[in-house]
């Protein structure tokens, strides 16, 4: 498609049984759309279960584990909300790992909802303004950042919002962002891509 602003740019997203499904189905439709590749890494092979509003949701199959996972393959990470996958994945140390390493590197990474849970515990809330899930901006503020109550937020690599009512604003700054990453890094995994794949 002539119009794709992110072709071949690889996305990761992390996530654990119990995300908010449309936190993650819709952001990614975004992202394939406009020509990115997404691929979910989580705690284990196999599937993990999405939720709608808590009810169970859907299945949907792991790429690689947060172990096997090198935040230099990607250019980009989504964090989708939900109590449940928030609260997880929050202690996962390769987790954390993961999204400090693409911050050092000035990648863009995208929260929604509970997903902002992880960029406090990783450390990278101090300074920043954010938003999130209204019922953990304590955990936020504690964590050093701005909190605020808006549906999306942008600051500098960092994009935030609050709900799913808040995806067409989040889909819209989250591959502006993206966008901006590919145009201004012209080294990035969605150029090497481009050349076609690796042996």
């Amino acid at each position: 498609m002539d119009n794709q602003t992110l072709p071949g740019l690889h996305v990761a997203v992390l996530l654990t049984d119990g995300f908010e499904q449309v936190e993650f189905t819709e952001p990614r439709s975004a992202l394939e759309q406009n020509g990115a590749i997404v691929k979910i890494i989580s705690g284990a092979r196999g599937k993990v279960k999405g939720v709608h509003h808590g009810a169970p949701g859907d299945d949907f199959n792991v790429d690689a584990t947060f172990d096997e996972a090198d935040p230099m393959d990607f250019d980009a990470v989504l964090l989708p909300g939900g109590k449940e996958n928030g609260d997880r994945i929050r202690g996962v140390s390769a987790a954390q790992d993961f999204v400090r390493h693409m911050d050092e590197e000035g990648k863009p990474i995208a929260a929604i909802c509970h997903g902002s849970w992880l960029l406090a515990s990783a450390g990278l809330a101090q300074g920043r303004t954010l938003t999130s899930w209204p019922s953990i901006q304590d955990d936020l503020r504690s964590a050093g950042a701005n909190w605020v109550d808006e549906e999306v937020v942008v600051d500098r690599n960092l994009v935030t919002s609050r709900k799913p009512e808040d995806i067409p604003a989040f889909n819209e700054k989250m591959v502006e962002a993206f966008s901006w990453r590919m145009n201004a890094n012209p080294g990035t995994q969605a150029e090497r891509a481009s050349a076609g794949p690796s042996s």
